[in-house]
């Protein structure tokens, strides 16, 4: 019962299926299965929430909380560090720094961390520099220098020269004007042979609204964005996009980059620079930088790169062309903590519309407002709140359905309980004229004894026989009647 009801919560519904007849979504799913259902003692998970959906991600989180065992993984999923973790370890330029708590606290503890080191560098910088004053004042010629005080000096270089990176990195780019109107949807149908996607679905966009869309597998997430974007024509209604609307897409499956272009030339190709708000530039080598793509990185091949960096090169590309209108399709798959923190300060500070899909609840809360909820059937709701708060919706919708349904089966309880007491008073009222038949039979027999002492001895067992056979109807009858009332005081109690 529950291999069952693991592979039915990671939505492996299919039990006689061939393995390779199952997706590749379903196939990572069941290799999660596979090694919970061993219980394991000391469970190592690599990115266990690549694949899941939302409601099994909560499940999952649910289900290690109460198992009894030592769990290590590897995640970019924040909420899941959150729920499910008390204690992370962060790998730092080299060096392993441990945090006892959850995510929460881990940022709190690294912030304290990062501003400490900052205090110690900028205390190396002035040390340095005192050095490096005492080092130019000694004559060339005279061999006086201290070489421990030089060896002493260099080390003082080294360590203030230690790069603290800042995860609220300010990308302020002047992004192309928006105009007064963005885009409009009108009365957009979309549907595949009998499978209806979108019915009659009308909106218009608001300058620099941020959007989220949510909704199961094959619902019709992407037919939306392309109808959005152009690409593909609905049905019947109309798309009105606005003359300024510039679109910037980073699709799910990604790009097919040239390998055989450095990072660097790659995204030149595209632009030198981008301008930003205060009148500056930023150049391709800075935004590249901002990234985590160091100089000397950039001169590396595409072919050369991880598959981590190509996504993170992937997002550059679109991000280069200063869309005013940017639609990310799952952005966060393969990308770590440090580049997810700098691409959500990049978002924040985007002056323009945004449209996201993502399984990552956390990237979802930090960037949109109010959400598209796709829940089937072509039917498209507008939710004005954050995703959290949508699924604690959700949850109280839940409720109230239960709820009610408990109160209907209260109500359904009641009428049982009228009618069965209905039955049970019926019973008792036959019972207790059978009763009193048997008395008045019993009492007829009764007087012919007192009359008649001389009765024949045949007759007198009969009737000795009969009246017999009466008591024991009798007291057959009271014990049925006793019952009966005890009944009833229990349906009285029930119904009170």
């Amino acid at each position: 019962n529950e291999i069952k009801e693991i592979l039915f919560k990671l939505k492996i519904p299919e039990l006689d299926k061939k393995v390779s007849e199952i997706s590749g979504g379903q196939k990572k799913r069941l290799a999660l299965a596979k090694i919970i259902i061993q219980n394991p003692q000391f469970l190592i998970l690599d990115e266990p929430t690549n694949h899941l959906d939302v409601d099994m991600i909560e499940w999952l989180e649910q289900y290690l909380g109460n198992k009894n065992l030592t769990l290590f993984m590897v995640t970019h999923d924040r909420y899941f560090l959150e729920n499910t973790c008390n204690r992370i370890v962060e790998l730092d330029r080299g060096n392993l720094y441990v945090y006892s708590g959850n995510y929460t606290e881990y940022l709190k503890k690294k912030a304290e961390r990062t501003h400490n080191e900052t205090t110690t560098i900028d205390k190396l910088k002035k040390l340095y520099k005192k050095e490096l004053e005492w080092l130019r004042r000694q004559p060339k010629a005279r061999g006086t220098k201290s070489k421990s005080r030089i060896d002493r000096a260099h080390q003082i270089k080294e360590k203030a020269s230690k790069a603290i990176y800042n995860d609220a990195i300010s990308i302020d780019i002047e992004t192309k004007r928006l105009g007064g109107k963005i885009l409009e949807l009108y009365n957009i149908n979309k549907s595949y042979g009998q499978i209806n996607i979108i019915e009659d679905f009308s909106y218009k966009f608001k300058r620099f609204e941020k959007l989220g869309i949510v909704g199961d597998n094959g619902v019709g997430k992407s037919t939306l964005i392309n109808i959005i974007m152009g690409i593909l024509k609905p049905d019947s209604g109309k798309v009105v996009i606005g003359e300024t609307v510039q679109f910037g897409y980073f699709a799910q499956q990604g790009l097919n980059l040239t390998q055989d272009k450095t990072v660097i030339d790659l995204i030149r190709d595209i632009a030198e620079y981008l301008p930003m708000s205060n009148g500056k530039k930023l150049t391709a080598e800075q935004l590249l930088e901002k990234f985590l793509f160091s100089r000397k990185h950039q001169q590396v091949y595409i072919s050369q790169l991880s598959g981590g960096e190509k996504r993170r090169l992937q997002l550059l590309t679109v991000l280069m062309k200063n869309p005013n209108f940017l639609i990310l399709d799952e952005p966060t798959n393969d990308l770590d903590i440090i580049t997810l923190n700098i691409l959500e300060d990049y978002l924040l500070g985007f002056k323009g519309n945004l449209i996201i899909i993502t399984h990552d609840r956390y990237f979802m809360d930090k960037l949109t407002d109010h959400l598209f909820i796709m829940p089937g059937n072509g039917k498209i709701k507008d939710f004005n709140g954050t995703f959290t708060e949508y699924r604690h919706f959700l949850k109280q919708e839940k409720k109230v359905v239960e709820n009610k349904t408990t109160d209907n089966q209260s109500v359904d309880d009641k009428n049982l309980i009228r009618k069965e007491k209905k039955q049970i008073s019926n019973e008792i009222n036959r019972t207790l004229k059978s009763i009193e038949i048997k008395e008045e039979e019993k009492e007829k027999i009764m007087k012919i004894f007192e009359i008649n002492t001389e009765e024949d001895p045949d007759k007198i067992a009969e009737l000795s026989s009969k009246l017999d056979s009466l008591n024991k109807e009798i007291e057959q009858l009271e014990t049925h009647w006793e019952q009966l009332m005890e009944k009833m005081d229990q349906l009285e109690s029930k119904s009170n």
